[in-house]
């Protein structure tokens, strides 16, 4: 699998307009107490994709990164699993009950879990035409049925899990923003659910992805109180290199990727620009006191495995450096760890998977 491929509507955002809102005239939902660990662990997929049969996830995803050291898990969800874009409102309950699964599997095996909807009421990064309205960018009335929408789901879960402790469980609330010009429209779109979160759960850690698919912090958040998670996909070149769903005007090279990279207009991606790229953008929201994780990061397999290795190393050397965590995307499958069918690797069998121990170590020692 590649990495792209409700009751009564609540009133929480409803009595004001989305036209002309300002972010800064909100009501800014109380600042919990929040603090967030170096959490280090892998994206889980069970409930990613938006067809095929229920998939649940499996407790030996959680042995094997126990065994191995990790303790998060990222659980990035398509709304469509449990619900349809034809009724946002109509909740399949049998599947909601995987999603407890995950997180009692997450409380067994002391790893954090992650709720994040990858794919929310009015937006997906992949497919977002796909939604009947859009969150962001439609008439007033249309976004705000996808506010409502999207309010709802997150007040499902957060009257679902009250109680259970932050230390086990987060929510992220939204994967990837679109690219604007401005913040506001995330700010406007994350202060209300932030808001609807906490009328049901006060004190619930909460995530939310920087804009432009993750890369850019926003600083407008920063007084409520959340943490933001960023990207490790870059140069793009590198990260996924010969991937079908990607766009050829992504990469900065139309070469086999090395590490370092010199981009087809001369400039060479190294270990600097990485800084430049990946920690500098973010260096300001930090000293806010704003946490900052590493949602999703990873090579797709066309990427040769020594590059791999030489890119990750230098990426992680860096989070490590300030202290951030990061979740692999993903475990099992084309960016993993185990059974990622690479063709330059010599696996090792690992409880029937292909272990690829290389990086598996690489990661373990950062």
């Amino acid at each position: 699998m590649n990495r792209r491929d409700f009751l009564k509507t609540s009133g929480a955002f409803a009595a004001t307009s989305l036209v002309g809102l300002k972010a800064e005239a909100a009501t800014t939902p109380e600042k919990p107490s929040m603090s967030f660990s170096r959490y280090r662990g892998f994206n889980l997929l069970a409930k990613f994709g938006e067809w095929g049969p229920r998939a649940k996830f499996e407790e030996e995803d959680f042995e094997i990164m126990t065994e191995w050291g990790f303790d998060f898990a990222r659980i990035p969800m398509s709304y469509w699993r449990w619900a349809s874009k034809d009724n946002w409102f109509k909740i399949d309950e049998e599947v909601i009950k995987d999603i407890d699964e995950v997180v009692e599997l997450g409380k067994k095996y002391k790893i954090h879990i992650n709720l994040n909807l990858h794919r929310i009421p009015g937006y997906c990064i992949n497919g977002r035409k796909q939604e009947p309205v859009d969150l962001y960018e439609d008439t007033p009335e249309n976004m705000q049925k996808a506010m409502d929408g999207a309010i709802f789901h997150w007040k499902m879960f957060a009257k679902r899990y009250k109680g259970i402790p932050n230390s086990q469980l987060s929510f992220d609330l939204i994967n990837e923003p679109p690219r604007t010009k401005e913040e506001t429209p995330h700010v406007r779109v994350i202060t209300a659910l932030v808001k609807a979160i906490r009328e049901e759960d006060p004190t619930r850690l909460i995530v939310s992805d920087g804009k432009d698919a993750g890369r850019t912090p926003v600083f407008g958040l920063a007084d409520l109180g959340i943490v933001q998670s960023t990207r490790g996909y870059t140069p793009m070149t590198v990260t996924h290199y010969h991937a079908n769903w990607v766009g050829k005007g992504a990469f900065e090279s139309s070469n086999v990727p090395t590490w370092p990279l010199k981009g087809d207009d001369g400039k060479v991606w190294d270990k600097a620009v990485l800084k430049e790229k990946l920690i500098d953008t973010w260096t300001p929201l930090v000293k806010m006191g704003v946490p900052v994780h590493v949602g999703e990061w990873g090579c797709y397999n066309k990427t040769p495995h020594d590059v791999v290795l030489a890119w990750m190393k230098d990426v992680l050397s860096l989070w490590k450096e300030v202290g951030w965590g990061h979740a692999l995307w993903n475990l099992k499958g084309d960016f993993g760890i185990l059974d990622s069918t690479r063709t330059d690797v010599q696996y090792e069998n690992y409880k029937g998977h292909k272990l690829d121990r290389k990086m598996l170590e690489l990661i373990k020692e950062y």
